[in-house]
Formats: C-alpha cells, sequence, structure tokens
C-alpha cells in the first residue's frame, strides 16, 4: 500500500514542506495545521502518518526534511515523463492520440540541425525511398554542414527484389553490391550519407551471422526516436508500428562506441 504522502501532488508537498519548515505547522500536527496543504480526501490519511513519524520521534523540520526529498523526486519523475512521447502508425489505428511514426521521422529529419544518426533493418528502393529521403537528401545536397549516418542491415538489403539471397558469394563483392545499390536505389540525393554494416552479417556459416535490427533516428546527437518500424513505405504508412520519441544522447554514445569499438565497417565504394 504507498504511503500517504506519496498520494499528495507535487505542489502540495512543496507547501506542505515549506509550512513544516518554516514552524507555521508545529508539533503536535493537528488537522487544521494540515488542512490548508493537503486536499481533504487525502486529509486523514496524512495527518495519521505525520502523527506516526511524529511518534517515531521526528520534528516537523525532520518532517520537512523528507518531504522536500518526495518532492524533488517527484518533480525529477515528471522531468522524465516529460521527455518520453508516444508514436503509432497508422494514425487511423491510433487510440491512445500518439504521433504518427511518418510524420515524426520527417519532423526530425527537418529538426536537425548538426547531425543525423539513424539505424534500419530494410531500406525501400526508388519512389518509396523517394517519398521517405527525398527531403532530406536535398537538404543534404544544400547544406554540405549536415552530417547523416545509415547503419543499415545489409543481408536485407540483398539481393534486389526477386532474386535469390546467395549467403556464398564473396563478403567484399555482396558489399560492393550494396554500395551500388545504395547509389542506384536507395538514395535519391547526390551526396550520400555514411552508411555502416555490422560485418558479421556477412558469416558463411548459417548458424553465426547476427542481423542490425535496431530502427532508430537520432538528432543532433540528443533526440532519439526508437521505433519498431523499418525505413519502408510499408512501415512508415501501413504497418502497425510502436515508437517512443526520447531526450537523450546515450544511443549516439552506444552507437559511436560500437563503431570506435570496430563493430561496424563503413560500406566502400558508395
Amino acid at each position: 500500500m504507498s504511503h500517504a504522502l506519496r498520494t499528495l501532488s507535487r505542489s502540495a508537498l512543496s507547501g506542505l514542506a515549506a509550512e513544516l519548515r518554516s514552524g507555521r505547522i508545529r508539533a503536535p500536527i493537528t488537522r487544521a495545521a494540515l488542512s490548508a496543504q493537503v486536499p481533504d480526501a487525502q486529509l486523514d490519511s496524512v495527518l495519521a502518518a505525520l502523527s506516526a513519524l511524529e511518534r517515531e520521534g521526528m520534528t516537523p523540520r525532520h518532517i520537512a526534511h523528507v518531504v522536500e526529498i518526495l518532492s524533488e523526486e517527484r518533480a525529477a519523475g515528471q522531468r522524465m515523463s516529460d521527455r518520453v512521447q508516444l508514436v503509432w502508425s497508422p494514425p487511423k489505428l491510433d487510440r491512445i492520440d500518439a504521433r504518427d511514426t511518418a510524420v515524426v521521422v520527417q519532423e526530425l529529419f527537418r529538426q536537425a540541425r548538426s547531425s543525423i544518426l539513424s539505424s534500419t533493418f530494410a531500406l525501400d528502393e526508388r519512389k518509396r525511398a523517394n517519398t521517405l529521403f527525398g527531403e532530406l537528401a536535398a537538404r543534404m545536397d544544400a547544406e554540405p554542414q549536415l552530417s547523416v549516418r545509415v547503419f543499415a542491415n545489409l543481408h536485407s538489403q540483398l539481393p534486389r527484389r526477386g532474386r535469390a539471397t546467395d549467403t556464398t558469394a564473396d563478403p567484399v563483392q555482396r558489399v560492393r553490391e550494396f554500395a551500388r545499390q545504395i547509389r542506384d536505389e536507395h538514395w535519391p540525393g547526390t551526396r550520400l550519407p555514411e552508411f555502416y554494416y555490422d560485418p558479421r552479417s556477412l558469416d558463411p556459416d548459417p548458424k553465426r551471422p547476427a542481423v542490425l535490427h535496431a530502427k532508430a533516428v537520432i538528432i543532433d546527437a540528443r533526440h532519439t526516436l526508437l521505433t519498431s518500424a523499418n525505413f519502408t513505405e510499408a512501415a512508415q504508412q501501413r504497418n502497425i508500428e510502436a515508437d517512443v520519441l526520447l531526450d537523450d544522447p546515450r544511443l549516439t554514445h552506444q552507437f559511436n562506441q560500437l563503431l570506435e569499438a570496430g563493430l561496424f565497417a563503413p560500406v566502400v565504394g558508395q
């Protein structure tokens, strides 16, 4: 059962702490003294809780300190809650008033001032790719200072639609083919992003390959969309996808450290 003080709002906790610390609420604490700070519905339970603390030897100033700590914790929790937004697609199946995946992705691309990092399992091609990346590609061509990195799963891109995957093909050739596909099919602009892949995906042993399955968009090394959606028209527009939008730089640090450790390799020959 939750402690009575935890049922109070942040403003009520803050006001109660101030009254206790100033001496306006004195020992023994009474119902009348609390009535200005505590809602009627919680007054009896809060009085009982504070009276119990008094019986254990705490003075009003000691109790004020406890209430202040609880108020600070409540404020920190609210700040964290404010940093998280729910995102969903398709909008017609949204029942919680979440934001739309496709809209959020394009907004992030537009809001970026210095850098964009994206990670995906699959990339769309040609017209569908232009729908997803056309505006960003035009911006990259016009703004050479904008850094864009894409971490993509190489297996999911090979081969072209309608062909069988040849996992025994020369790994170097497979990376070259992926580079060609980036230029010719996946990216609609002239200046290409820096593409990276996980070399473990090329392991010829069918029991050992790993895939890059994480999907994310991070702008300016801070604002992060963690998503189940790939960079495909189906994922952005039709599939049921769930995401969270965070104000948190840690995922950028994760990718950077894995890159520095050699886990990811650049796609050469783009």
